[in-house]
């Protein structure tokens, strides 16, 4: 079963939810136990058939490190915080965790584009 951490322990991905705000995009980093990375990209296409299916996921993109990495990154952009916390508290996506081997942490976050003048847009 997949194992949840922080990379900001001021701010957790539970807490984030909360926030009213969209477009937002869920950057997700998988830690693959040795061995298991197939069944970790396995468990993760079968969560991103069923969020796609939410119709409010506007894009999503897999990630896998190079040079023998065991870590995967998913981006996705979603309507909002609101559509993304229901397509969470289904039991449906609920049972999808199940799917992940044992040992598998992932480390999920949530971002909104930020502006950088000369650089890059905001929203």
């Amino acid at each position: 079963m997949l194992s949840f951490g922080h990379l900001d322990e001021s701010t957790h991905f539970h807490d984030q939810q909360k926030e009213k705000a969209g477009p937002v995009t869920i950057i997700n980093t998988f830690v693959a136990p040795e061995g298991k990375e197939d069944e970790v990209v396995a468990a993760w296409t079968g969560d991103a058939e069923y969020m796609k299916k939410s119709g409010s996921l506007l894009s999503v993109q897999l990630y896998r490190g190079i040079g023998g990495s065991r870590l995967f990154t998913n981006v996705a952009v979603w309507r909002s915080t609101e559509h993304l916390r229901a397509a969470l508290g289904t039991p449906e996506f609920a049972s999808h965790l199940a799917g992940y081997p044992a040992g598998t942490v992932a480390y999920p976050h949530l971002y909104q584009k930020f502006a950088v003048e000369g650089i890059c847009e905001g929203e």
